[in-house]
């Protein structure tokens, strides 16, 4: 198979996936956790990840890094790709939680656990496939290499971090609260994988690494602030230690209102201009 041709099986390797019978909530006769994905490139050399290291800290570790761990030889990061991909929440989970302001509704919280475990097994499903074509690949996020840390920075921090991916790969930019504002919203969740192919980069377009974010571009929005319980989003940003506060909560309310071990949170990421798409009345510096 052609490099050329690669990208383009590995879009509908994930696509079929997700429109298999793995994407379930185990509920509501098994109603899936996730809608139709996006899928993006990047350069394994692309210069984001060395910037990532200086700026988030230099425990974070590099795409060749983690294929040299996992396949036990070097690689040149100019021969690898990092594939990313954006699962979007339900309109059905949106809807649901849109409606609630203190705690997870049980979709959202279903999501979080059941969706997660869906995105593990998509990130080994293509590590298998892409083994069988015969390229060498890894899960960030599934590597012994993936471990939390703290940036000396922005506090809570890990040594991958997808939603940096996915921004290399032009799936989208940050905003107030620091989640990934896409084209399909930032109601989602990401995943990625690392393989030892050169696929072209999705191009990035944005002409600001917050450009998606109505609050930052020109201060005309500011609903994840409202929409936030515990008031961890504010007018200077997203205060992860509150948040995580926050989310240590709902470890008890969920197992007691909806019968499962889980929590989740995800205000800021309904009931926003940002929900479902990007919003269009932005004003882009220039």
């Amino acid at each position: 198979m052609g490099n050329d041709n690669l990208g383009q099986w590995i879009k509908e390797l994930i696509e079929e996936f997700i429109a298999g019978p793995e994407n379930t909530m185990e509920k509501w006769d098994d109603e899936p956790a996730w809608a139709a994905p996006l899928v993006g490139f990047s350069s394994g050399d692309d210069k984001l990840y060395d910037f990532y290291k200086k700026d988030i800290g230099e425990f974070y570790v590099m795409p060749n890094e983690f294929m040299a761990d996992a396949h036990c030889k070097e690689y040149k990061r100019e021969d690898l790709t990092v594939i990313s991909w954006i699962l979007p929440q339900t309109d059905a989970t949106k809807a649901d939680h849109r409606k609630e302001k203190y705690f997870p509704s049980e979709r959202w919280a279903r999501s979080r656990i059941y969706g997660e475990q869906i995105n593990v097994k998509l990130r080994k499903h293509l590590v298998a496939k892409l083994k069988e074509k015969g390229f060498d690949a890894v899960g960030p996020m599934i590597s012994p290499l993936w471990k939390g840390a703290r940036s000396v920075r922005y506090s809570f921090a890990s040594t991958w971090s997808e939603r940096h991916a996915a921004y290399a790969a032009g799936l989208g930019t940050f905003g107030l609260s620091d989640a990934l504002i896409t084209p399909k919203g930032k109601a989602m969740r990401t995943g990625s994988v690392i393989v030892d192919a050169v696929i072209e980069p999705t191009p990035r377009t944005a002409k600001h690494h917050n450009e998606n974010c109505l609050f930052l571009m020109d201060g005309s929005c500011g609903k994840c602030i409202e929409r936030c319980p515990i008031g961890a989003i504010t007018a200077e940003g997203h205060d992860k230690a509150l948040c995580n506060k926050y989310v240590t909560m709902t470890r008890s309310y969920v197992p007691k209102h909806y019968g499962f071990d889980g929590y989740g949170c995800g205000f800021c990421q309904t009931g926003v201009p940002c929900e479902s798409g990007i919003p269009n009345s932005r004003k882009i510096a220039e």
